[in-house]
Parts: structure tokens; C-alpha cells; sequence
């Protein structure tokens, strides 16, 4: 050590003492000359000599060249600035570094990485043995080279939970032996099981805790409140006031994550707490899926969301109207008191409401169904739709679910036995049993006052049991459910009002309506609700608050998600249950922040270190730098300057590169002029002739379009897949050759994202006069290989009814240069049907993303400056009715780009239907 610096290589500074006998040598050469009288010299007296030669080495240029040979030998020694903070002491033996490596760690990660790495450099050089001992994942320590454990520093990773007390047991027992230092890493929040390992450490050896003095901010699980989600950050230590933003992440329409919110929250002087509403419509609620605090990249700053948040839509559907001046008396009166404040209603006939897609059907007291609302049904539950019905009169006098079971009712119901309403009679009003085990009511409390004086019975069926979730207390089924596919159809023995039984008047027919999922899970399941069950996690997070996939983790009992900590067997992240997800957050609602005490015998530094920064290789460039002001400083002295001035002036510029300043600016006028107007585009195949020929062909449809619509495309473009942004080009022509490159998996990402955002790409294969469309041709078998990593959806030829047969023309053909192969786009679903009143189907609602043919539409289209065509097509009036058709094309296909299906809207029908004569 000298001062601040330290060197690797001492010994070699011994090498300076040679710098005064280097001196001396250089002073000798070139030795001094002797200096002897010739007559003959008189003759030159009065001459001048313009280039004069130093009979001397100035003392200048020596110093130089010491300066130059000390640096090296200097930077040989290994100098270092700073190796070690300042105020620590050199210290001999064994090292145990302590990592709290919790979420709260992850705050200040690279920071704590970046002083472990120092304090490992530190203890390579003093060949001190490293130990490190991670507290939210304990291993035996064992001391090992510090090389050894800077080479596994990237696997060292915060985790997504804090130290439980069975963690430190386990620290405490992974201890080694042997007295040693100690350096923590704390995390900076209280632990109240660090006690008795901080004794254990202290009786080994001296300990320092390093801690960053900067926040720690957190953030609560999301509650409802007033139909508004309610967010409560929090941190650690009080201060001054501060104002932070907590974003609410989630889904657009097509699945791809956005930002759908910011709330601004504000912590006020000395307040650990800040609270703020975010008011959000009902289906962007239902799309969240995580709120986070901005700039805070830890697993405690995250709270993700479940089934909690989202309000389900829900159909009413009753069996006869509401009778005026009677609404108490209404099937669905006492429904829609109990599920307006968690639930979005739906009214209307059943029909009606089925494409909507709602969550749950409610049928009160409806008795008979068309075959037509059966088959809807039975497909709507089958994806998974909640079907819930009431009894009734109706219900009660009908023959449904007599003989047969009903695919639309738990059971089968008895016939005989009931009175004038239709429901057997008692003496007594009967009250319900407590819920079993197995029931989704299970746990519920049952009141005394609820009765029920009427019902529908179910038959007797050895499958009874099974479907039977709740009952009274003499054993009559009162609520039946039965799977039907991915759904299911629940029955309530009696009716929504009322009328039957005081159930709709308590609140135990709120809490069974929750616990059925009809309305919006609001409250958090409880012991009774998890016991017996198992939960998969299928997403969990990491330490810095990302989301990966659970992957090969088992299945927990569901009582585990309430009383356990968190850890390697309980991570946070979302949890698949039987009926709903549940998303377990670092933070719980009862879960407070406390900072760090340590003992005052106990020295606390932060993380900041002054750098420990290698002198070597600054010395070393010094040196050669000095080495060129010695060249440059001999050529002057000797006359020579300005030759090697020039010499070395051209050197540099054959060496050099010179920016492309000009491709770059190319690049920027493509984008701008693609981003001002409409531009249509080719994919540059390596092929000069095919481009060329494409770049025609789209020029010639731009006229064409120009001249013809409203629509006025500036000059066509070719981008290459593996640089050019394609967010520009509504339509891609992409002609295919046999020996064209395939792009790259980067150029594929970004296809894929082209096709997913509305992007349409004309796949062309040219061949349509020698092969037919598919894979006999070179083209086809090219074609396949380029759109197999594409994202494209299942294909058919062109239906007689689709958009593109009538977006702007009313074509049934689509030629090109070549005529008669089938041109193919996304299929239609299979449940499409004709509209009543439309004269076609209502096909695909998006823009088709792909059109695949063989027809060569660019050597068609392709035309010259004046307007000629380029290419011949057929024979005199039919080739240039081939040629007009194939314009029709171009221009229907551009169109339906950029217009979508809006042909295919009702205001369109009467004059469709008399351009078509119908």
C-alpha cells in the first residue's frame, strides 16, 4: 500500500531503480563529438545549413523517456485506486458474507452485487477463504477461493420471499465452524428472528452490516370499496412527504399486455401509508391483472390480481313479467338487490343476451325451452357458463325433467304430491341442515329464521347424492348442481322471491350466491372454503417482481395459502383452483413494513464504496502516449516533421471508416414518407428482376387506386424483413421464389407481430400457369417453409359470400396475370350463419391477415411511367378484361386493408341486393 493505491506486483517497482542508469545511458548516446581544427574548414565559414542535427540529447526529451519507461514499469506493478473502502481495516482469515437476498433486497441488487464483487476482489488478493450464506435459501457454508464465488455471482439472485424463522433455525445450523468475519447484507427491514443468529455470528467474530439507507416501498392487495379498487402503498421508514404512482397493468381486446391506468398516491409527512381509489369501468376492471408502484422493481412493490376484482356479468331471465305496483312479489327482485353491488346485469330475452356471453344465466321460474335456446345453452355452458335456476310455479306444474333427466336441470323431478301451486305441502316450515364438508357453502352459518314452506321435489336416483349441495333439515334436496362440460347448472328447490321461503330475505342467500361465483368473489376464500382443496400454481413471481411460469411446481393443499409463509414450497404468484384463481401477493392485508434495528455495537455502512479501480492499463496507454511524443519530438529535432505528418495524415484516412451517414438518412426519409401517407409495400427477395417487377405492379395499383378511390397511395416501397420497421404498411406483397432466404427468427417476430396488430401480407407464388396451388410446385414447397413460423390461421379458398368479393367491386374471380387457381383466406368459424335480411353470411369479423394464391397480380398490375402495361395478359379483349379484373382485385383487397368489413354492414343490404338482382 501507498496512500490509496495498492499494487498486485510489488516487486516489480524495483525496476525504478534502474531509471538513473538508464539516464546516464541515454545521455551517452550519441556520444559527444571531438572536436579537432582542419584547415580546409575555413572554406565553409559564412555557409548556412538549413537542416541542423543536435549534437545532444536536450534534457527534456531524457525526461520524457524516463516518464515513459517509469509508467510501464508502474503499470506492470498492478496498481489499484481504492481497494478497499475507506475506514476498514486489512483483515486476515476466514470470510462469511450474510445475504438477506429477499424481495426487499432486490431494491438495491446491482448495488449489493457490486460491493460483493469488490469485497470478493478484496479477499483474492489477502487469500482469504470466502463463505456465503443466503437466508431465504440456507445451504451449509463452506469456505471456499474467493475466485470461485465471484465465477457464480449471476446465480446469485434475490428470492420473492423473507427469511422465516424455520429458514434462520436453518441458518443457524449451516454455520461453519471456526471463528471468521462476518459482512451482512441486510435488507433493511425488521426481522424478529435475527437475534439469535447476529448472537451466534458476534461470538465468532467481528460483525459490519451493510444496509442502503434508500425507502423501501410496498404495495397492498387491491380491495374493493364503493365499487371503486382501493390501493394502500407503504414504506418502511417515515419522512418527508413524497408522491409515487402505482400503475395498473392488464389485456387489451387482443390479449397483448398494456399499461390500462396510473394512480397517483402520496405519502404525507411521518405517514408510512398512502391510499388512493381507482375508479374504472367494469370491463376494464375485469382485464386487470396486476398493479405495481412505478420505478420499484421488487416483488413486494407488485400485487397481483384475481377473480377478487372482476364483476361477472350476469343474465336475469324470469318465467313471467313483473306485475305492476308489485315489484316485492318479482322472481328477480330480490336478485337484482343482491347482485347489483357486485355483479353487471344483463336484461333481455335469453337469445338476446346469449351472444353477449355473459358469466351466469339466471332462469327464474322458467320452465320450457325451444329446442333452439336448449342447443345455446348447452353450448354456452359448455364452455364453461354458469347456469342457475328457481323454482316456481311454473316450473312445478310443467312435465320437465318428469321421465328423463333434462340436460338443463341437476335431477330428475317428481310428479306427484303437489298442491294447487304445485309444491308439496307440510304441516311445519322446514329449516336447513348444516352445510356439509363437500358443499361450496361449507363453513356458512346458517340461520334459524330462514324456513322454507314450499319446494320442488327431486326424484330419487342413485346419482342424488352426489349433486345434492344443500338441504333441510329432514334430508329434501334444496340445492342441486351437475357439470355439464366445462360449466354447470345449479338448481334452487325454491323460488327467488319470497314466496316459498325466507332464504331470499337473509343474508345467507348473498353468501351462497358468492360462493357459487354468480357474483364478483369479493371477499378472500376462507379456511372452510380451502380445506380439502388443491391449488396449482400455474404463474409465480421472482424476486424483482416478474411474472415466469410455474412450470414442473406441485399442487398445494388449499388451507396452505392462509397459513403458511411464504417460500420455495409457497411462492407468490397466481393459484388455480377448483371454481376460481386466487392470487397470493407478498404483501398481505395484514402485513406491515418496520425498519432495521441493529445493536449500537453493531457498525452499519451503506453500500456506496469508493471504487476500487485498476491503475495497470492507464499507465500502460501513458506510457505509449509519451512513447509518440518522443518519435514526434526526435523527427522534429531532426528536421523530418512534415514528411511524417503527411504520411501519417493519409494513413489515418485510409484507416478511418467514414460514417454512412447517407444509408442512415435513407432509412429516415423511408419511414417518414411511409408514416405521412398510405404506402404499400414489397418484400425484397435478393431478386433484382422480381422486385423490380413488384415495385410495377404496386405502382401500377396506386395509380389505380388514385384515379378509381378515395384512397391516394404515395409511391410503393421494398422493405427487408431483417431491418425495416413494417408497422408502416397496411399490405405486404410478398412474391415467392424457389431459392430465396428465409428470415431470421428476429425478422419472424416481427411477421408475427405485423400479422397480430391488422397487417395483412399477399403471399404470391407466381405458379398458377404450371402447377397448382400447394406444395408440387418449387414456389408451393418455398411457400410452406416461409410460413410455417408464422402465426397464420386456418385457411380456405374464397367463399362466394366473403367481404373481399364485394369491398369495392363485385367480383367472383380474382386473376392475375395467370387465372382459374383458388385464391385462399382465413376461414370462416364454423358457427357462422346467414343473418336474417343479409345475402351472405357473417363471416370473419377482422381483416383476413393473409391472401395465399398463384395468379401473379404484380406482373398484372405492373406499368410504366406512361401508363403502359409492362407485362402482356392473354389475348386482346379477354387478356385486358383479365388485366381489368385483376385491378378489381388489387383494389378490393386494399380497400378491405383499410376498411375492414364494413361492407358487411346492415346499411349496405339494399343496395347489395340490387347491384346483385335480388
Amino acid at each position: 500500500m501507498l496512500g490509496p493505491v495498492a499494487f498486485t506486483a510489488p516487486w516489480l517497482l524495483l525496476a525504478l531503480a534502474a531509471l538513473p542508469i538508464l539516464w546516464i545511458l541515454l545521455r551517452a548516446v550519441p556520444p559527444a563529438p571531438i572536436r579537432r581544427r582542419f584547415p580546409g574548414v575555413a572554406l565553409l565559414l559564412g555557409l548556412k545549413d538549413d537542416d541542423t542535427v543536435t549534437d545532444r540529447t536536450p534534457w527534456w526529451l531524457l525526461l520524457l523517456r524516463m516518464l515513459a519507461v517509469a509508467a510501464v514499469i508502474v503499470g506492470l506493478a498492478g496498481p489499484v485506486l481504492n481497494p478497499r473502502a475507506q475506514g476498514e481495516q486489512a483483515q486476515t482469515g476466514p470470510l462469511l458474507i450474510v445475504l438477506d437476498a429477499s424481495w426487499a433486497s432486490a431494491r438495491d441488487w446491482p448495488a449489493q452485487s457490486a460491493l460483493l464483487d469488490d469485497m470478493l476482489a478484496e479477499a483474492g488478493r489477502n487469500a482469504r477463504p470466502v463463505a456465503i450464506l443466503r437466508l431465504t435459501d440456507p445451504q451449509p457454508a463452506a469456505f471456499r477461493a474467493a475466485e470461485n464465488w465471484r465465477s457464480r455471482l449471476s446465480g446469485l439472485v434475490p428470492q420473492a420471499w423473507p427469511a422465516t424463522p424455520a429458514m434462520m433455525e436453518r441458518a443457524l445450523a449451516a454455520l461453519p465452524e471456526g471463528d471468521f468475519e462476518t459482512r451482512w447484507m441486510s435488507d433493511g427491514l425488521a426481522r424478529e428472528t435475527r437475534a439469535a443468529l447476529l448472537a451466534e455470528l458476534e461470538t465468532r467474530g467481528p460483525v459490519t452490516v451493510y444496509e442502503s439507507p434508500a425507502p423501501i416501498l410496498a404495495l397492498a392487495p387491491a380491495e374493493i370499496e364503493d365499487n371503486a379498487v382501493r390501493l394502500t402503498a407503504q414504506r418502511a421508514r417515515t419522512g418527508a412527504a413524497r408522491d409515487i404512482t402505482v400503475e395498473a397493468h392488464g389485456r387489451d381486446p387482443q390479449g397483448l399486455p398494456r399499461l390500462l391506468a396510473t394512480l397517483p398516491l402520496r405519502f404525507d409527512t411521518d405517514a408510512t401509508t398512502a391510499t388512493g381509489d381507482l375508479s374504472l369501468p367494469a370491463e376494464l376492471r375485469a382485464r386487470l391483472t396486476r398493479f405495481e408502484i412505478t420505478g420499484q422493481n421488487t416483488a413486494g412493490a407488485v400485487t397481483l390480481t384475481d377473480d377478487s376484482l372482476k364483476r361477472r356479468e350476469v343474465a336475469l331471465i324470469a318465467g313471467r313479467e313483473n306485475r305492476e305496483g308489485l315489484e316485492l312479489l318479482s322472481p328477480l327482485h330480490y336478485l337484482e338487490q343482491a347482485l347489483i353491488p357486485s355483479a353487471n346485469l344483463l336484461d333481455g330475452a335469453l337469445m338476446d343476451v346469449l351472444p353477449a356471453n355473459p358469466d351466469v344465466i339466471v332462469l327464474a321460474d322458467v320452465a320450457t325451452l325451444s329446442t333452439a335456446e336448449q342447443d345455446a345453452l348447452l353450448d354456452w355452458m359448455d364452455q364453461g357458463g354458469l347456469l342457475l335456476r328457481f323454482a316456481g310455479a311454473r316450473l312445478a306444474a310443467s312435465d320437465v325433467s318428469r321421465s328423463d333427466e333434462s340436460p338443463l336441470l341437476p335431477v330428475r323431478l317428481r310428479a306427484g304430491g303437489r298442491t294447487v301451486g304445485g309444491a308439496m305441502s307440510w304441516g311445519e316450515p322446514k329449516t336447513l341442515a348444516p352445510f356439509d364438508d363437500g358443499s361450496p357453502f361449507a363453513g356458512l352459518p346458517v340461520p334459524d329464521d330462514v324456513t322454507v314452506s314450499a319446494q320442488v321435489m327431486a326424484q330419487p336416483d342413485p346419482t342424488l347424492a352426489d349433486r345434492v349441495i344443500a338441504q333441510l333439515t329432514d334430508g329434501t334436496p334444496l340445492v342441486t348442481r351437475k357439470r355439464v362440460g366445462a360449466g354447470q347448472v345449479v338448481l334452487f328447490h325454491v323460488t327467488a322471491n319470497a314466496e316459498w321461503s325466507t332464504l331470499p330475505l337473509s343474508g345467507l342467500f348473498v353468501q351462497m350466491l358468492e360462493r357459487l361465483a354468480v357474483s364478483s368473489a369479493v371477499a378472500l376464500p376462507d379456511m372452510a372454503e380451502l380445506q380439502g382443496t388443491t391449488w396449482q400454481p400455474t404463474q409465480v413471481l421472482d424476486g424483482f417482481g416478474k411474472l415466469r411460469d410455474a412450470e414442473t411446481l406441485p399442487g398445494i393443499a388449499g388451507e396452505r395459502l392462509i397459513t403458511d409463509a411464504l417460500g420455495p414450497d409457497l411462492q407468490p404468484g397466481l393459484y388455480d383452483g377448483p371454481d376460481r384463481r386466487f392470487a397470493l401477493n407478498v404483501m398481505r392485508a395484514e402485513t406491515t413494513l418496520a425498519p432495521a434495528t441493529w445493536p449500537a455495537r453493531v457498525p452499519v455502512r451503506g453500500l456506496a464504496r469508493a471504487p476500487e479501480t485498476p491503475l495497470g492499463g492507464w499507465l500502460l496507454a501513458l506510457s505509449m502516449l509519451l512513447l509518440m511524443g518522443d518519435i514526434i519530438a526526435s523527427l522534429a529535432l531532426s528536421g523530418r516533421l512534415w514528411p511524417a505528418r503527411a504520411a501519417a495524415l493519409i494513413l489515418a484516412a485510409l484507416i478511418l471508416p467514414v460514417p454512412d451517414t447517407a444509408q442512415a438518412q435513407q432509412d429516415i426519409d423511408k419511414e417518414l414518407a411511409a408514416a405521412s401517407e398510405v404506402v404499400l409495400a414489397h418484400v425484397l427477395t435478393g431478386d433484382p428482376r422480381l422486385d423490380d417487377t413488384a415495385r410495377a405492379g404496386l405502382s401500377g395499383l396506386s395509380e389505380t387506386l388514385f384515379f378509381r378511390t378515395s384512397v391516394e397511395p404515395a409511391a410503393p416501397i421494398g422493405v427487408d424483413l431483417e431491418t425495416d420497421n413494417l408497422a408502416f404498411y397496411p399490405l405486404l406483397y410478398w412474391p415467392v421464389t424457389p431459392d430465396q432466404p428465409i428470415p431470421s427468427h428476429e425478422a419472424y417476430a416481427r411477421l408475427n407481430a405485423y400479422l397480430r396488430t391488422g397487417g395483412m401480407i399477399l403471399f404470391d407464388t407466381r405458379d398458377a400457369n404450371v402447377a397448382g396451388f400447394g406444395a408440387s410446385s418449387p414456389n408451393g414447397q418455398m411457400l410452406q417453409r416461409l410460413a410455417r413460423p408464422l402465426d397464420i390461421p386456418p385457411l380456405e379458398p374464397i367463399p362466394e359470400d366473403h367481404v373481399l368479393t364485394r369491398t369495392f367491386y363485385l367480383l367472383q374471380d380474382f386473376p392475375g396475370r395467370h387465372s382459374g387457381r383458388p385464391v385462399w383466406v382465413e376461414a370462416a368459424p364454423p358457427d357462422a350463419e346467414q343473418v336474417e335480411g343479409m345475402p351472405f353470411r357473417n363471416l370473419n369479423d377482422n381483416v383476413t391477415p393473409v391472401v395465399i394464391g398463384g395468379n401473379d397480380w404484380a406482373a398484372a398490375w405492373a406499368m410504366d411511367d406512361r401508363g403502359n402495361a409492362l407485362f402482356p395478359v392473354g389475348r386482346g379483349y379477354a387478356g385486358e378484361r383479365q388485366r381489368e379484373m385483376a385491378f378489381r382485385f388489387g383494389v378490393n383487397l386494399v380497400m378491405h386493408v383499410l376498411t375492414g368489413n364494413y361492407k358487411s354492414d346492415q346499411v349496405h343490404v339494399p343496395a347489395l341486393l340490387d347491384r346483385l338482382g335480388q
